[in-house]
């Protein structure tokens, strides 16, 4: 079951990438505390993530910061090494923080798994953003499929106006 507004983030076990390598969080502890942006990508260097996704949450970082979030965190299903070099190629510093999913559990957990394995991918998360306050949802855009309509870093600003 896809996770939805008014439900507390699962907690499950993720890779957080830091500038010391990789930290293993619990989201329940790192996303439950204050107001929180998540958004999920399909796969880290794929060209929509790496085109549009990623760079617009690193440019309006500071708008969504002003409208009151605390954190922003980029999660997808790849391992944390992965998730590091993307961060590196992008620019994103301190801006956007990356978890690693590396085995998809919050991606099931959250019921945003979508199978792309017929492109060679496997099981990835669907690409949404998300507020959470003290960890639970209070906004959820959902993408149908693996395109940016909805989830996007202004869709997060107007959000949390």
């Amino acid at each position: 079951m896809t996770v939805k507004v008014g439900d507390r983030i699962p907690d499950v076990e993720l890779k957080m990438v830091t500038e010391h390598g990789a930290e293993t969080v619990r989201t329940g502890d790192l996303l439950g505390k204050g107001k929180v942006v998540l958004f999920g990508v399909p796969a880290a260097f794929s060209p929509t993530c790496s085109d549009r996704h990623l760079p617009g949450f690193v440019v309006r970082s500071e708008d969504i910061l002003a409208k009151g979030a605390d954190r922003i965190f980029c999660v997808a299903v790849n391992d944390h090494f992965v998730m590091a070099a993307w961060a590196r190629s992008q620019g994103v510093g301190d801006k956007v923080t990356m978890l690693a999913d590396g085995n998809g559990e919050l991606a099931r957990a959250m019921g945003v798994e979508i199978d792309l394995s017929g492109g060679g991918l496997g099981t990835r998360n669907r690409r949404y953003a998300a507020v959470l306050d003290d960890g639970v949802v209070t906004h959820l855009a959902l993408e149908e499929g693996t395109g940016l309509e909805v989830s996007t870093a202004e869709g997060v600003l107007s959000a949390l106006s």
